[in-house]
């Protein structure tokens, strides 16, 4: 079998592609298939993309990743299965994807982990509306062969368009990366309430900003982390900034105590996969997150983590982590055995594989 992975990032870059299907890459070898990789942005593209304030330079890198799509599409006659993640292109109408579809006649596994028909910007201007095009998502599905979606709530979507939909969350490699077996953990007599993300969902923070600026002040040993690609505009006085590394990943997070997770109630954070909850509760931390979506299936109130609501709720249960080293270990415990027993790569890798059927 060979398959073609047309995606967004380069590889090993985007948590995404890391997260849902390139660490399956190992798997899909040892069963004898051949997997091809073709992202828009090459490595140097990608890490000057989003500093990059020339709109034009931008456009500029995307058309030179069109150009590779194009390449692509002239060495898929061979293949089995065209794997797209979100999108061919992120620009304009999905005529790559018809392409492939209709005039190459290729099976589609079609694969996303957001509300991409959606958007979650209040000030998105008219022609970027145009540009993005996102009723291509219905039309892609309706093309695809299979449709793996991260969560039911992008399942239900999908089948609309079509009805051969597979549930493929976003997984953890509990074994070999988020693993606190393989860290030692530096004692402090400081409790760090800890977030991780890209600059895109810094923004969720500003919703429990003064809940923490509250918390820092009543508890002298409360220190909040970020770890992002870009520092957070937060006005904390114990605020400490970790700048992402693949490289120490899982280290990092194992400098959290208490897992944040704040989410508004919309459309678009329905779509939302729980990464960040996942991420935490691998690393037996516990966490504190908001009831959208994915994560009210995730998190068992009480047993495994929080839910938090109102902003009473963020108080109550992060003073409640805060003062009981206890609570924070067993549900920590708790946490880890949900991620491996219905979100790891272990757990789904099955289920991953018959996406390939």
């Amino acid at each position: 079998m060979k398959i073609t992975f047309l995606v967004p990032y380069p590889k090993h870059e985007a948590p995404s592609q890391r997260f849902r299907f390139e660490q399956y890459f190992n798997v899909l070898a040892q069963k004898e298939f051949i997997v091809k990789m073709y992202p828009l942005l090459e490595q140097n593209a990608f890490h000057n993309f989003y500093t990059q304030k020339s709109l034009v330079q931008r456009l500029l890198k995307v058309i030179k990743g069109l150009i590779h799509r194009i390449y692509a599409l002239l060495n898929l006659r061979a293949q089995d299965f065209v794997f797209i993640h979100r999108e061919a292109a992120p620009i304009g109408p999905p005529l790559l994807e018809w392409i492939i579809a209709k005039i190459l006649r290729k099976k589609i596994i079609y694969d996303f982990d957001d509300a991409i028909w959606l958007t979650d910007k209040t000030n998105e201007s008219k022609i970027e509306k145009l540009l993005r095009w996102r009723g291509k998502v219905a039309s892609i599905c309706t093309w695809s062969y299979k449709v793996s979606c991260g969560n039911e709530y992008l399942a239900n979507y999908a089948r609309q368009f079509n009805s051969n939909v597979v549930v493929n969350p976003t997984t953890i490699d509990t074994e070999n990366l988020h693993n606190p077996r393989k860290i030692i953990k530096k004692n402090s007599e400081k409790i760090t309430i800890g977030w991780t993300g890209s600059h895109s969902t810094l923004k969720y923070l500003k919703e429990i900003e003064l809940i923490l600026e509250y918390l820092e002040t009543k508890y002298p040993n409360v220190q909040i982390l970020i770890i992002a690609d870009k520092k957070p505009d937060l006005k904390l006085r114990n605020l400490e900034f970790l700048k992402w590394n693949k490289e120490t990943e899982a280290e990092d997070l194992s400098k959290i105590d208490i897992g944040i997770m704040p989410l508004p109630d919309d459309e678009w954070s329905k779509g939302k996969c729980g990464f960040k909850a996942l991420q935490y509760m691998a690393m037996e931390i516990p966490c504190v997150i908001s009831p959208v979506g994915v994560n009210k299936q995730i998190i068992v109130h009480g047993v495994n983590g929080f839910l938090a609501e109102s902003e009473q709720d963020w108080i109550t249960h992060l003073e409640y982590l805060i003062n009981n080293q206890s609570a924070r270990i067993q549900l920590g415990l708790a946490g880890r055995q949900k991620v491996i027993e219905g979100y790891s790569v272990l757990s789904n890798t099955g289920n991953f594989l018959s996406l390939f059927e």
